[in-house]
């Protein structure tokens, strides 16, 4: 019985001094701790996170920790860095601390929800990180821009600037196109240079400006410009607006472009007009008008045109009526046509004639005159 005793008291003393080298171990090993302040959060696909995690060392001794990650879903990468190094372990001395950064990178082509993974020092600590993808991925391309309607008139460039953003895992050129109707130019810009393609890396952006112009006789309108950057085997679409208020443009002239006329004191004279719309607006309530000499008379017929499109041509009759005691010569008169937003002069010259009785009563005084003088000369010529 002594000698059992003595054996079991021995066994008891071997375990009663294992068990504190085993539970002390324990205790130092959870003295080492893994630490970041971001262990969840939300992102969209592509995105690339970046932690900031402290290796602590409570204890006593040197830690050396074997990093790792684990549970990374497929198709996910990560990198460990230290300074401008890749690591894979760090040695922490007592009670000091150690910082190594994780950037992990979320691929385009990923399902919404949320990701769980762990970050490991080897025997000594883990850390676990969640990643909540906010919507679903895609693996397309993005062709955007923050203002895709613009407004002005046929003289106007109009200059939109987009971003076409490569959503996949490879480089792509794209090809840039545009269907404008006929008579518009279209030129892409990438880099500030005119480009018809433009090479954009994978997950990253392109600025790409996009100068349009409209023919010189374009009608005011609204027009949709589609524009498209497209690869083998990926695209997308963009939807451009261009409204045309128009360019206002008249010309006030006669059929054959004559700018003079005449007529005798008294009398009236029709004078045909024609007024040219040349721009692009339609012209609305043209108000003809005339800047006569005093005492002179000058109407048309119509007095006013009240719609004229784009290209098109009105003829009015201008009715002069020139003073009764006006001198024989030449007069000026201003003629104009005019709306809110353009108007359009002629200067007429009108020579003032004689009128015909007046010749005719000089032609009879002459004729008495030479009467009065054969009179005489017979009466008293002999004398």
């Amino acid at each position: 019985m002594t000698m059992r005793a003595n054996y079991l008291s021995l066994l008891l003393v071997l375990l009663m001094g294992i068990l504190p080298f085993d539970m002390q171990a324990s205790e130092s090993d959870k003295n080492v701790i893994l630490y970041t302040p971001y262990t969840k959060i939300s992102v969209p696909p592509g995105e690339s996170v970046n932690y900031s995690i402290d290796v602590i060392n409570n204890s006593d001794a040197v830690k050396n920790a074997n990093l790792s990650v684990k549970g990374l879903p497929r198709g996910w990468s990560y990198e460990l860095k230290a300074g401008n190094w890749i690591v894979s372990e760090l040695s922490v001395l007592p009670h000091e601390r150690k910082n190594f950064s994780l950037k992990v990178d979320v691929p385009l082509k990923v399902n919404k929800g949320t990701y769980r993974f762990t970050i490991i020092a080897e025997g000594l600590g883990e850390l676990p990180i969640s990643i909540t993808v906010s919507k679903q991925g895609t693996y397309q391309t993005d062709f955007i821009t923050n203002q895709p309607n613009m407004q002005g008139n046929s003289k106007s460039t109009f200059t939109f600037n987009a971003t076409l953003k490569n959503q996949t895992a490879e480089q792509q050129l794209y090809a840039l196109m545009a269907q404008a109707p006929r008579g518009w130019n279209v030129t892409f810009k990438a880099n500030y240079k005119q480009a018809t393609s433009a090479q954009v890396e994978p997950n990253a952006t392109q600025n790409i400006t996009i100068d349009i112009n409209p023919p010189a006789n374009v009608e005011a309108g609204t027009y949709k410009i589609p524009v498209r950057a497209a690869t083998s085997s990926t695209s997308a679409d963009l939807q451009l607006e261009v409204v045309i208020t128009g360019t206002y443009q008249m010309e006030l002239t006669t059929p054959r472009g004559l700018l003079s006329t005449s007529l005798t004191a008294g009398d009236s004279k029709r004078l045909d007009l024609v007024v040219k719309n040349e721009g692009s607006a339609e012209l609305k309530d043209i108000q003809l008008s005339a800047n006569k000499p005093v005492d002179w008379e000058v109407s048309f017929e119509p007095a006013k045109i009240d719609r004229l499109k784009s290209g098109e041509t009105a003829s009015v009759v201008a009715i002069i009526k020139a003073y009764k005691k006006a001198l024989p010569g030449d007069y000026a008169t201003k003629i104009s046509a005019k709306t809110p937003e353009v108007n359009s002069t002629a200067d007429f010259r009108i020579s003032v004639k004689t009128p015909m009785i007046w010749g005719w009563i000089g032609v009879l005084i002459i004729l008495v005159a030479l009467g009065c003088v054969y009179y005489l000369f017979r009466k008293y010529g002999r004398r």
